[in-house]
């Protein structure tokens, strides 16, 4: 029923929680502490990483054909700054190709810090020795993306492919 769907999403598995296995927390430990708190939400607690692959959606084909097209036509680097467990992310490399044609990628869960937080912005910066100046930062989260203009990142908060498609061209891209 959509009424104690919509209570489970906003109470109990919530983005909050999520949150911390994006930044590093064991999914088992998470998962058991929350069934401790709603035994009676335990089956669906356990779904909500058990049967995740079956809500993880497919990429926005548009956004990957500009991603193709900007590899192909210029001799820019591109890094990936995913919030994601660590866990989980090899998952999402099995199934999505364009994840492999990055440059070089960080993955929060196993970073132990996730974005917005400044730890996370600094450890891309000096990993792949990148010039703020000189990087262009795109995300679909505002706070992610206030993060990094404190770094002195340009950035593009992402809506939709025709969006960014549009912003990168005003860029010269």
């Amino acid at each position: 029923d959509e009424a104690k769907t919509k209570y489970f999403f906003e109470n109990i598995c919530t983005s909050d929680w999520n949150e911390q296995q994006d930044a590093g927390r064991l999914i088992a430990d998470a998962t058991d502490e929350l069934i401790k708190k709603h035994p009676e939400w335990e089956e669906a607690i356990k779904a909500y990483y058990g049967r995740w692959t079956e809500m993880l959606g497919g990429p926005i084909k548009d956004t990957v054909d500009i991603f193709r097209e900007l590899k192909e036509t210029t001799d820019l680097k591109f890094y990936a700054l995913t919030n994601w467990s660590g866990e989980l992310f090899p998952v999402a490399l099995e199934r999505y190709d364009f994840l492999h044609w990055f440059d070089g990628r960080l993955v929060s869960g196993d970073e132990k810090t996730r974005k917005p937080f400044r730890e996370i912005y600094q450890l891309i910066l000096d990993r792949f020795n990148i010039e703020p100046s000189q990087a262009l930062f795109i995300d679909d989260n505002l706070r992610n993306i206030k993060a990094a203009e404190t770094f002195g990142l340009q950035t593009i908060h992402f809506k939709d492919p025709k969006q960014l498609r549009e912003t990168l061209s005003g860029k010269g891209l």
